[in-house]
């Protein structure tokens, strides 16, 4: 199948419990003057036909940013993988494509390499590597893939990773610019991101796919 913008679902995963950040709701903690989902949303906005966000709290909140908002299926906080579950459900292009919302330093030329790797390798699920480590839930996956999904997740599996490497999976290689994985799950990190985002200028806003 040819990979466009207009068959492409994108999500953004906002429905953590954000235990080490002391509950709080991690996408709409503010850095640099705005909440951490809106760089996930913008990076979206590039490569994608359609955008949701997931999220198992404060829905009208993630609302006004002008999105539909979407909850797991189950309210015990099963992981990324719930939510890509409930993503795929929703969706009506034949690929997902998920970010995290607290990696602010995501831009849409990174999503647009995972899209690139999928087309060039025909794989079901390409995801980001920055040469050292895999970054599972930087993922464009088949959403026909929702059924297998579904089964690992009633057996209780939660791993992203081991899901993933169910299936033909291609890594998108960010050796090049391994900086924009940086993600905030501690007060601390937020604080250390927003010092060193100071000091250097901020991404190029890629042009769209």
């Amino acid at each position: 199948m040819i990979l466009n913008r207009g068959n492409i679902t994108g999500v953004v995963l906002a429905g953590g419990r954000a235990r080490r950040m002391g509950g709080e709701d991690k996408g709409l903690i503010p850095f640099r003057g705005k909440p951490l989902v809106a760089y996930a949303l913008d990076a979206l906005d590039a490569v994608v036909g359609q955008i949701f966000v997931n999220a198992n709290r404060n829905h009208a909140a993630y609302a006004r940013f002008g999105y539909p908002v979407i909850a797991d299926r189950t309210d015990s906080f099963d992981g990324p993988l719930a939510g890509l579950l409930r993503a795929m459900q929703a969706a009506e292009t034949p690929y997902v494509l998920t970010v995290p919302c607290d990696a602010p330093l995501v831009t849409g030329e990174l999503l647009a390499r995972l899209c690139t790797v999928l087309r060039e390798t025909e794989a079901e699920l390409s995801a980001a590597h920055d040469g050292e480590r895999l970054h599972p839930v930087f993922l464009l996956a088949e959403r026909r893939l929702a059924a297998d999904l579904e089964a690992y997740l009633v057996r209780g599996e939660r791993k992203v990773e081991a899901w993933l490497h169910r299936h033909k999976l291609a890594l998108a290689d960010f050796s090049d610019h391994p900086e924009l994985f940086a993600n905030i799950n501690t007060p601390a990190e937020l604080a250390e991101l927003e010092k060193s985002a100071a000091r250097s200028a901020a991404p190029a806003i890629p042009d769209r796919l």
